[in-house]
């Protein structure tokens, strides 16, 4: 019997930097919607599942997701770790793979592998950041229920309950896998919504896309950025700590 793979999407309307960010739109939809129906084009994965916070203020976050196809959950604002595991739970899920609201551009393709490796390896968690090799933007993590179930039984620390996979990431007990990527210049490109700057340079690269845009891909885009040097140089002075 195949495990069942949840995707799940961690999304809110709160952002110190950029206040409603996933519901900004490119290309006519919002950026909740891109990443979604990127999510539901991942070779692999079961079912996709939205992780919104409870509260008044996130029923627009859950509403679109709903309108894309997502299922939803809604669990704790601040204690993420267990909103995984909880909508984990719902989903009947035995793994999970992770990725953020923040990210238009995840690449199916990608994560596709970084299951494939999941799989083969028989590890408990894997990432393809661990050391970063792919455009942030593209980042994605997969592991066992199991593993998550632990990590909401025993993190502790405020950055684990918020950032769900630290313990997962650090734990000694846990086997892990990493998808490397191609490393080098393209490693440094920033593809995540956290600044205004960012919602600009990703309003200039999707003019530049055919329709539909979730077809556009990590093979497609490097080229694409190389050859407008301009684009990239919109979010150059963004910085944002990788998930560590």
């Amino acid at each position: 019997m195949t495990d069942r793979v949840a995707i799940i999407v961690q999304a809110r309307m709160a952002s110190t930097r950029l206040p409603g960010k996933v519901l900004e739109r490119l290309a006519g939809e919002t950026v909740l919607s891109h990443v979604l129906r990127r999510c539901a084009m991942i070779e692999g994965g079961d079912v996709v599942c939205c992780a919104v916070p409870d509260g008044r203020e996130s029923d627009v976050v859950a509403e679109e997701a709903d309108r894309c196809g997502a299922k939803v959950f809604r669990g704790s604002e601040h204690d993420v770790l267990d909103r995984y595991h909880q909508a984990a739970m719902a989903c009947g899920a035995d793994v999970v793979m992770r990725v953020t609201s923040d990210c238009p551009l995840i690449d199916p393709a990608v994560c596709s592998r970084l299951l494939d490796l999941f799989r083969s390896s028989g590890v408990d968690y894997a990432s393809n950041n661990m050391p970063p090799s792919w455009p942030h933007g593209l980042d994605c993590e997969v592991f066992t229920v199991a593993a998550l179930a632990r990590a909401a039984r025993q993190a502790r620390t405020p950055d684990a309950r918020e950032h769900v996979t630290p313990w997962l990431r650090h734990e000694p007990h846990i086997k892990r896998a990493n998808l490397a990527g191609p490393g080098g210049d393209v490693a440094a490109m920033r593809w995540t919504l956290d600044y205004p700057q960012d919602l600009e340079f990703f309003e200039a690269l999707f003019d530049l896309f055919p329709a539909p845009a979730e077809k556009i891909g990590f093979e497609d885009i490097v080229p694409l950025l190389q050859a407008h040097p301009e684009i990239a140089t919109i979010n150059a002075d963004c910085r944002q700590r990788r998930s560590a």
